[in-house]
């Protein structure tokens, strides 16, 4: 029984100290963040100097074709190595530096459509400076240097190379571009994952400290009764034979001391076990908004008792977290029927999971367990 309750208890205790969901729904995020084949993709662009090769018009073409297959060869190998954790930072720092001595070379050698390796290298460099923060501790500094280095060497070529107008603006900006948003995309998936292993601690964090919350809560409720319980069933022991009458007092106070503390404990566990049915139907309210999801809420028939109160509030609860986390839903309809004989929760979404409802729950008997286990809607 402590388990169950502490866990539930802590699952709500998560969800009221941590900020209500953002826009930005971090567990649907890919959690790996851009794969470096993404980036392999954008050799495509060196198809203008290949097909500067395949006419002829390159020369000197002994010049060309080496070095627009070792380019290649050198910006695929940087972005790997940059995704690799387990690779000095240095060597892909190098290939940065490589990719952009080529760059400069091509561009003043062969011509204006070889400026295109300028773009590539400033996409070799956002990727190596994206991944700084968590290998580097002065991470500002490389992001700097490397973007800031392949842009300037890209403006000082374009200048020198005499190209004018929107081509070279062109060239140039895409370097920039290409470098500064591919850093901070690639950081922004890193800070993602920081933000969840965040939540994670404060989830394990709250559960651990709800348990012992509600252990400790447990020993000050019955350990006074319990001990009160013991002593009197040992002068029961002692009477039965000599004074049955007053060992009879004895056991009678025993009954009502167990019934109490049986009364203080569902009353405790009541109380982790949730807020109750209208309480529950506003926080859903409020939480379904914040996660962009339009709440309709249809309610009918009188107020409940407090145990299947309590109950059907928990299974709004958790149902409205599921259609949160899972469902992908747009619109969201909680519907409460209440008969006098029984009592239902319905909730269903248009989303892409399926919808989750709660059967009529009858003549359940009074207990802790999840689902009523019970805990009677009678």
């Amino acid at each position: 029984m402590r388990r169950l309750t502490g866990v539930r208890a802590a699952r709500q205790a998560v969800r009221d100290r941590v900020p209500r969901r953002p826009s930005m729904d971090l567990e649907r995020m890919d959690d790996k963040g851009p794969s470096p084949w993404g980036f392999a993709f954008w050799v495509f662009l060196t198809w203008w100097p290949l097909h500067d090769v395949l006419r002829g018009s390159a020369h000197p073409w002994w010049l060309a074709l080496p070095l627009l297959a070792g380019f290649v060869a050198v910006y695929l190998g940087t972005v790997m190595a940059a995704f690799d954790a387990r690779l000095p930072l240095w060597l892909p720092a190098a290939g940065v530096v490589l990719l952009t001595a080529a760059a400069a070379c091509a561009s003043a050698e062969l011509g204006s459509r070889w400026y295109v390796f300028f773009p590539l290298a400033g996409l070799a460099a956002g990727t190596v400076a994206g991944h700084l923060p968590n290998r580097s501790p002065r991470p500002e500094w490389g992001l700097l240097v490397l973007a800031g280095g392949v842009s300037a060497a890209a403006g000082v070529t374009i200048w020198l190379g005499g190209m004018k107008g929107s081509g070279a603006g062109s060239i140039w900006w895409g370097t920039v571009s290409a470098s500064t948003v591919t850093a901070i995309v690639i950081r922004l998936f890193s800070v993602i994952a920081l933000l969840r292993e965040a939540r994670e601690e404060l989830a394990h964090a709250a559960v651990a400290e709800e348990r012992l919350r509600f252990s400790r809560d447990l020993h000050d409720l019955l350990g006074h009764t319990l001990s009160l319980m013991v002593v009197k069933a040992q002068a029961v022991r002692r009477l039965a034979e000599r004074d049955p009458a007053l060992a009879a007092a004895q056991a009678a106070d025993i009954e009502q001391v167990g019934r109490q503390a049986l009364t203080e404990v569902r009353q405790a566990v009541s109380g982790y076990r949730g807020r109750g049915l209208a309480a529950e139907l506003d926080h859903a309210r409020t939480a379904l908004a914040d996660a962009g999801v339009r709440a309709v809420l249809r309610r009918s028939g009188g107020p409940l008792p407090p145990d299947p109160d309590a109950l059907l509030g928990w299974v709004v609860r958790e149902g409205v977290t599921n259609v949160i986390r899972h469902s992908g839903a747009e619109r969201c309809v909680i519907t409460v029927r209440n008969d006098g004989s029984e009592a239902s929760v319905e909730i269903s979404d248009d989303g892409r999971g399926a919808a989750a409802t709660t059967p009529n729950a009858p003549n359940a008997a009074g207990g802790t367990g999840p689902g009523g286990g019970g805990n009677g809607l009678a």
